[in-house]
């Protein structure tokens, strides 16, 4: 089978080689699926740069998450167990891990709803617990992280403001649902989330940046408001000052979606059907900015780690068109 593999760390569009290989053997518990899309998440540029919490051993292939088919025709959806990860023919998962695929949605859509809804909705609704009426910022809301969690605020009833950085991407946010967006580049935005909030600021600002995002949203969350940390896309962790916090009457949460799978799963399949629910209302779908044939797969991955994207790219197996 083809598989894009990484025999040393690196920049993605350096290190990514497509090379001819044999299918993965299932172990205990896995099952082998035929990759029909796979959708690509930041993780897969630390995954090449050695940067990730999880670190496979080399040569691996990148891709954690995917829409496949089972050998006996079910659709479904799935983090591959790596280091066979699913830019590749085929893909490995753990069998009880599976989740159907939405019906409402093409190959493409759902190879990108797992990870950035799920984590969207817990961030929300388990961690923040987001409200009808209230306000909540996002960062990055032209992203993929970000555009989930615009749509999914206001399927819960907030009023939503997006920070995104430039023109373009100001257009992808207001097509995800924002009310009101604001372009770092352009304007102030402390300044213009307190206008747009009469000074009150917001009650959940969801942060996927880090770095000046998060100090931006120490200035603008609202008394008794919560701040969700979902990661940090600027490559800056930043340091919190708890005194602030203690003065301002707000709340620091952490999230990490994936422990939920392992400490939770019975959540993260209640949360799947919740999601499915909504995609068949029409209240959220996973905005596709790039549908990918399989040989560019390497392009696409370094402008994911570039920051040039906006929405999902999906990568599409050898064969079918984009």
């Amino acid at each position: 089978m083809q598989a894009w593999r990484v025999r040393e760390n690196g920049e993605p569009g350096e290190v990514m080689r497509r090379e001819e290989t044999a299918p993965p053997v299932p172990g205990a518990g896995q099952v082998l699926l035929k990759v029909r899309a796979t959708g690509l998440n930041f993780p897969d540029a630390l995954l090449c740069r050695g940067q990730y919490q999880v670190r496979p051993p080399l040569p691996f292939t990148p891709g954690v998450e995917i829409c496949a088919e089972t050998e006996d025709g079910r659709r479904v959806l799935a983090t591959p167990a790596l280091p066979y990860g699913g830019l590749a023919a085929y893909a490995l998962a753990d069998e009880a891990a599976l989740l159907p695929a939405p019906g409402t949605l093409d190959d493409a859509e759902a190879a990108v709803l797992h990870i950035a809804y799920q984590t969207g909705w817990f961030g929300l609704h388990r961690r923040a617990g987001l409200r009808a009426g209230e306000t909540l910022l996002v960062h990055a809301a032209a992203g993929g992280v970000g555009g989930a969690a615009v749509q999914l605020g206001k399927a819960a009833g907030a009023t939503v403001i997006g920070v995104v950085g430039g023109a373009a991407k100001a257009a992808v946010a207001r097509e995800a649902g924002c009310d009101v967006v604001v372009d770092r580049h352009a304007e102030g935005v402390v300044a213009a989330v307190k206008e747009a909030t009469g000074g009150r600021g917001a009650d959940v600002v969801y942060d996927p940046v880090g770095g000046t995002a998060y100090q931006q949203a120490a200035k603008l969350v609202a008394f008794e408001g919560r701040i969700v940390i979902v990661g940090f896309a600027s490559g800056t962790v930043p340091a919190p000052a708890l005194s602030h916090a203690l003065v301002k009457n707000y709340s620091i949460l952490g999230l990490h979606w994936g422990l939920y799978a392992a400490k939770d799963p019975a959540a993260v399949r209640r949360c799947h059907d919740t999601l499915t629910e909504l995609a068949a209302k029409g209240l959220i779908k996973p905005h596709v900015s790039e549908r990918v044939p399989f040989d560019g797969a390497a392009g696409a991955v370094q402008r994911l780690a570039d920051g040039v994207t906006t929405g999902r790219i999906a990568v599409l197996p050898e064969g079918v068109r984009a």
